[in-house]
């Protein structure tokens, strides 16, 4: 029966009530589970009842809000209960690759699904599969992905848009399996649409559409996005309790087939501390972005029963200031150089990241498919604080008596470092920083950036010398794109505009970037972004620090998991997860 505002109760929970019940919740869940719903107390054998028992950092109101708050990610975990639940045209793997999932094969050039016109526009065919269906039977359609666009470029729900929508002239389904999608100009991920982190996820038209129609003021709060939740994906919502947990079923009918594990429950868990007492007493593991490095490390040397994975994931660069800097010499690259080979970048890594981190070269990661084109144009940096030392001294600084350079007279040669202080990794980072630069006479002060100063654009652009940050370290458009002219911040554009935060402008790097964006065979288009790392590396626009990773922390008795990556989360891969015999 379509869904209808008539029919079924909203789900807007007030937000005291919400975070009332969550401190609740955190308490509650310090204490082990209660005799007879340990999760290794179930029955792991073939044919058993194969239950595991996961958490998420958050207590998250309803899915809908995977949707509304999706660029800021504040739901911690949501992305992966979503990505257990829904499936999309197409997934990707933990290498990097994407691959099809409810469309028949990933469009490309060589299979003639992508097409790419003289004049600049291009055209996408999908075609799903006839076993695609949503969890109630029901089969997925192109009226399911229609639908979908419709509600994702629909100005008047609270749902921030996908830019790719921008560049599309038309989308057209000639039969119920066939979609047709004309863009307005050539777009490197447009192989990705209707999946996840892409142009969004189907919705079932057939639940949805009525409602839609009826009242969209109430759209987002229907109990479809909570307990009524019917997706695509490996398993499927048995149970929804506001502030506790969900109750996940394995889906019979996935498209991939049916899932190993029978069912998973969800337990919702903010707080930090009673998500790791949790592991402690039961948990099988970790979903979403959860705990820190050093908060697993804890974990890990206390959970017998379990295990800390890691992936390579962001990376830390020092952004020199472009505008105005000071003092001025930070504009020079020798300069830039002294002070990035001054920097003991290994040991670094390994005392603030446990032993964990490793070398940065640029944000564009070894991991990612095809890096071996772009390696050979990276400039790389190897600590010399001796050179480091010859450069200062003949860009005509002398060393005082104490050993730090000076400017003029008797005042020191000092550049100063902000960084925010969200995550603790940032101010650590500095302060090791300021240490090595000590070594080689440079004087560093060290500006911590309050939470109440970090949406103040002006502020956070005119950073006088460096600013120390965490950064993703994908190759998406939309990120590359942060390097171009055009996204600078100055006063001309009211600070609104954001991205290079670096205020770094060069018509030579624009090109690349601008080649890399609208490059469609792949061996070409990870030239252009070879070409674009060289002129970055050699200028060093950016000091490359160390990529970071991200911890997940899973059961011994589980199998078949991997860590969560910036493009996929764990549930990548969910309908071959399993329990070892």
């Amino acid at each position: 029966m379509p869904w209808s505002p008539a029919r079924e109760a909203l789900v807007r929970p007030d937000l005291l009530r919400v975070a009332l019940v969550a401190l609740l919740a955190a308490l509650a869940a310090c204490a082990a589970p209660p005799t007879g719903s340990t999760p290794g107390a179930t029955e792991s054998g073939v044919g058993g009842n194969k239950r595991i028992v996961a958490a998420i950092r958050s207590t998250p109101a309803s899915l809908a809000q995977q949707r509304t708050q999706r660029p800021d990610n504040t739901v911690r975990g949501l992305d992966a209960v979503e990505e257990l639940l829904h499936a999309g045209l197409t997934t990707v793997k933990d290498d990097g690759k994407r691959v099809p999932l409810l469309a028949q094969s990933v469009p490309s050039l060589e299979n003639g699904q992508w097409k790419v016109f003289a004049d600049g526009r291009m055209e996408i065919t999908w075609t799903l599969k006839e076993n695609a269906r949503w969890h109630d039977g029901t089969p997925v359609s192109t009226d399911d992905l229609l639908f979908a666009a419709t509600v994702e470029r629909d100005k008047e729900l609270a749902i921030p848009p996908y830019p790719e929508y921008e560049l599309i002239n038309s989308l057209r389904a000639p039969d119920e399996l066939t979609m047709v999608v004309e863009w307005r100009r050539p777009y490197v991920e447009a192989d990705g649409m209707f999946s996840y982190k892409a142009a969004g996820l189907p919705l079932p038209k057939h639940l949805l559409g009525d409602a839609y129609d009826e009242d969209k003021s109430v759209f987002l709060g229907l109990r479809y996005w909570s307990s009524g939740y019917v997706g695509a994906g490996a398993f499927k919502l048995k149970e929804w309790v506001d502030d506790s947990h969900a109750f996940l079923v394995a889906n019979d009918d996935f498209i991939l087939g049916r899932p190993r594990l029978n069912e998973i429950e969800i337990r919702f868990i903010p707080d930090a501390n009673a998500l790791m007492t949790g592991l402690l007493a039961g948990l099988d593991m970790s979903l979403g972005k959860t705990i820190s490095l050093d908060q697993a490390l804890q974990v890990k040397d206390q959970w017998q029963d379990g295990t800390l994975a890691l992936r390579r994931q962001s990376w830390t660069p020092l952004n020199p200031q472009f505008v105005n800097p000071f003092p001025a010499v930070v504009a020079e690259l020798p300069f830039r150089r002294a002070l990035l080979v001054g920097i003991a970048r290994q040991q670094l890594a390994d005392t603030v990241l446990s032993g964990h981190g490793s070398i940065a070269d640029s944000y564009v990661s070894p991991d990612v498919p095809f890096y071996n084109i772009v390696e050979p144009a990276l400039v790389r940096y190897a600590y010399d604080p001796r050179l480091a030392i010859r450069i200062i001294e003949h860009l005509g600084y002398t060393r005082g008596p104490d050993g730090m350079f000076l400017e003029s007279g008797s005042q020191r040669l000092t550049v100063s470092v902000f960084t925010p202080t969200q995550n603790e990794i940032q101010p650590k980072t500095v302060s090791a920083i300021a240490d090595y630069w000590q070594q080689i006479g440079v004087g560093t002060e060290q500006v911590l950036i309050p939470p109440q100063r970090m949406m103040d654009r002006e502020y956070l652009a005119q950073f006088p010398a460096f600013e120390l940050v965490e950064r993703p370290n994908n190759l998406t458009v939309g990120y590359v794109r942060r390097f171009h002219s055009s996204q600078t911040p100055l006063p001309d554009n009211g600070f609104r505009t954001s991205g290079n935060s670096t205020r770094y402008r060069s018509a030579v790097l624009d090109t690349f970037i601008d080649a890399y964006s609208s490059t469609i065979p792949i061996q070409e288009r990870m030239e252009a972004l070879a070409g674009m790392v060289h002129h970055q590396t050699a200028s060093l626009t950016q000091l490359p620090i160390f990529y970071g990773v991200e911890p997940t922390m899973i059961s011994n008795r589980l199998t078949n998991v991997t860590p969560r990556g910036d493009t996929f989360t764990q549930s990548w891969n969910a309908h071959v997860w399993d329990l070892r015999s």
